[in-house]
């Protein structure tokens, strides 16, 4: 099943996309209904629309398939990890903690795009894409939201989608200096769609480890500029949800990105491998295609930039312990 959310004629609807048509939910049912009731609800859901009607998909504006709860990212491709830290500390370098687990971060789940979004990004001189897949949440309710076991993870795992985590690396780079984030580098802007393909669907792909072995493309203007396979990750999607899930909380519709595949992913790696801007940074105009097998295409624009009020630097202090005015 294809799960998404649209817009018709000023109306927003969501429910199936059912060969070249989109069908909405029974009952007024919405992607987060579904997501909360696990992928069973949606086979009865899907069981009981009409795929005559609805209306051509090519007469709707796709919107993000889903509103998440969260958003994790997670950097889980050794071959991206060795490319951009040779950009960033001018040496390949994968350090051994990454090996231990699945690390992520959360990213801002209020300015999420849809297929058809226009991406405005901050005033940046390395803006950049992310080619990646993420996994959807749904059905927690019988088996719980915490410290999960990969086998109940597994089950847990509605569906995916194709994500792009834009990037602005100059941004990124800055604050990460200070130990954390990325922040602004990233918050901008984090691109799903163009619909959530339930897990069934993709388990033909899934290797005797299971890890999912389906090709990922990215191309910029037409031009081919990353191809790898999803299942070169370093930990299966299910172990992604259990390690999210440990001494805290999963729940229907939190989305996690596997973070950016590897070979060309996105162009912060290939500047790394490069020695430089090579391909250059993405500007106004510029068209980001990523393709991935058996989920679909993600198309993106880059449009102007949007400059923002400028930020003070810290002032000094002087590390009083006490007010002055509390001495006399």
């Amino acid at each position: 099943m294809r799960i998404a959310r649209w817009s018709h004629d000023g109306i927003v609807d969501e429910g199936f996309v059912v060969g070249d048509r989109v069908v909405a939910f029974p009952d007024g049912l919405t992607v987060t209904d579904v997501l909360t009731e696990g992928l069973d609800a949606a086979h009865a859901a899907f069981a009981r629309v009409e795929a005559s009607t609805g209306a051509p998909l090519a007469d709707v504006r796709l919107l993000a398939p889903l509103v998440p709860a969260s958003v994790r990212d997670f950097v889980a491709f050794e071959e991206h990890v060795e490319g951009v830290s040779a950009g960033v500390e001018g040496k390949s370098h994968v350090a051994d903690e990454w090996y231990e687990a699945p690390t992520f971060y959360f990213t801002n789940p209020h300015t999420i795009l849809g297929p058809d979004d226009v991406l405005h990004p901050p005033v940046t001189d390395r803006l950049d894409f992310e080619l990646e897949v993420a996994v959807v949440v749904g059905g927690t309710r019988d088996l719980g939201e915490s410290n999960l076991t990969v086998e109940d993870a597994a089950s847990v795992v509605f569906g995916y989608t194709i994500m792009n985590d834009w990037s602005a690396r100059d941004l990124q780079g800055r604050e990460m200096k200070v130990r954390l984030g990325p922040a602004k580098g990233k918050d901008f802007g984090t691109a799903l769609g163009p619909w959530i393909v339930t897990a069934d669907e993709l388990e033909p792909y899934l290797d005797a480890d299971g890890f999912l072995a389906i090709r990922a493309e990215v191309y910029v203007n037409g031009a081919l500029i990353g191809e790898d396979l999803v299942s070169n990750a370093g930990w299966p999607f299910p172990e992604f949800v259990a390690y999210a899930s440990r001494n805290s909380r999963v729940v229907p519709g939190d989305v996690l990105g596997s973070g950016t595949v590897g070979n060309g992913g996105c162009l912060g790696e290939l500047w790394g491998r490069n020695g430089g801007l090579v391909p250059p940074p993405l500007q106004e105009g510029d068209e980001v295609r990523m393709v991935v097998e058996g989920i679909g295409e993600l198309v993106g624009t880059v449009g102007a930039a949007v400059p923002a009020p400028a930020v003070s630097h810290a002032r000094p202090r002087p590390r009083l312990r006490h007010r002055e005015s509390d001495t006399h």
